[in-house]
């Protein structure tokens, strides 16, 4: 496993995340992706650390001066981004990662609150069911009554340990992203180009993201009697890995839409890691994107053939089931062009697939993991160091 350099990044202004729609007409309105695609940070990080070494950048984004980690935007370096997850820094510097549950978990509400988290199995279908799937298996809930699912939660460090582990989170291993972020709606002005002033009848709005901070109110108790209020003890930013270079460890970078300020904190979170072992001998497992896939074949993993049988690296599995939730487009802005990145499709974070009749060493599994989905033919060179087709192994119980 290659080393990995942590670092927490603090918002230190709200942000504007935008994905990948058009906004700016009269009357429109522009959503913030969160959490935003790895790119962000990567971009964000590589822009400092060319800062940081006095390189030219006209020359640098016309491929005269390589970076000795960055590369070049043409032909990147070493440069990679491993992880990138929303996270909370408490007051003793202890880094906590937070992850969005994955497709295969639904969780239910009472009041207000989860009450209760359940996991989809893949199951075979009964004689005579008919779906479009091509998986063999169908991820299925069984549940004695109909419940709605509900948005919203995130998987706390305690959470995702019981999920790796082939385990379900509880309710107390959740938390409501009211309790990280809030949404500040804002209202932009359209410019004329020519005049260079604000253009009549073209307001539109945007959303921003206010992170929460330490001592923000998240919620109220009710003490003897009196509703009082509950303060946050933690303040709410992402967790960026970077492998094969050094990141910058202090001082801020631009983040996100209009380049909003955020600190670079050193950071050092429990390194919570699959049991590859167990499931080399298990021979089966759950994948679960940890960022957007970009794949030839859109949601299917590369190296999987018709017949379901995956073979990427020295790993070879058996792809039975799936459960991928509606695919997005991912594209961002390439400053080095300057010019927008192409479109491409991609598999969501969080879809999980089951695979079984695994046959690989542990070692091949932890090394495919170090590397990502990327088939020899269809590496990206450039999205794999922004950390896209990254994933993590769970055991299937």
């Amino acid at each position: 496993m290659s080393a990995i350099e942590y670092r927490f990044l603090e918002p230190l202004d709200v942000l504007f995340l935008r994905g990948n729609k058009l906004f700016g007409d009269p009357g429109s309105y522009g959503e913030s992706l969160v959490p935003p695609w790895p790119s962000v940070a990567a971009g964000a990080l590589r822009s400092r650390m060319l800062a940081d070494d006095g390189v030219d950048l006209p020359a640098f984004a016309a491929g005269r001066e390589p970076h000795p980690t960055l590369g070049t935007p043409e032909n990147p370096g070493t440069f990679r981004v491993t992880v990138f997850q929303m996270a909370r820094r408490f007051a003793d510097g202890r880094v906590e990662a937070l992850i969005a549950p994955p497709a295969d978990l639904v969780i239910t509400e009472q009041d207000g609150k989860a009450a209760l988290v359940r996991a989809l199995k893949p199951s075979t279908p009964a004689a005579g069911v008919l779906s479009s799937s091509p998986m063999p298996n169908l991820p299925v809930l069984a549940e004695a009554e109909r419940g709605k699912a509900a948005s919203g939660y995130w998987l706390t460090e305690a959470g995702w340990q019981k999920y790796l582990a082939g385990e379900t989170p509880l309710p107390v291993d959740v938390i409501k992203s009211s309790e990280l972020w809030r949404i500040d709606p804002r209202v932009g002005v359209g410019l004329d180009a020519t005049t260079r002033r604000a253009a009549d009848g073209r307001l539109f709005s945007v959303q921003a993201v206010a992170m929460i901070k330490h001592d923000h109110r998240i919620g109220t108790k009710n003490a003897n009697g009196e509703e009082k209020p509950i303060l946050a003890d933690y303040e709410v930013g992402f967790l960026a890995g970077v492998a094969g270079a050094m990141p910058p460890a202090s001082g801020m970078v631009r983040l996100g839409g209009d380049g909003r300020a955020a600190a670079i904190h050193p950071a050092a979170p429990n390194a919570i890691e699959p049991d590859y072992a167990a499931i080399a001998r298990a021979g089966r497992c759950r994948l679960v994107l940890a960022a957007p896939g970009i794949f030839p074949e859109g949601w299917k993993l590369p190296g999987t053939d018709a017949d379901g049988r995956f073979l990427l690296g020295e790993v070879s599995a058996r792809l039975v089931c799936a459960a991928v939730t509606r695919a997005e487009v991912v594209s961002g802005w390439d400053l080095a062009r300057w010019q927008p990145k192409s479109a491409r499709r991609a598999a969501p974070a969080g879809s999980v697939y089951w695979l079984d009749e695994i046959d690989a060493t542990p070692e091949a599994l932890c090394k495919l993991a170090d590397v990502g989905l990327w088939s020899k033919g269809g590496k990206d060179a450039q999205r794999r160091a922004e950390g896209f087709n990254r994933f993590w192994l769970a055991a299937w119980i």
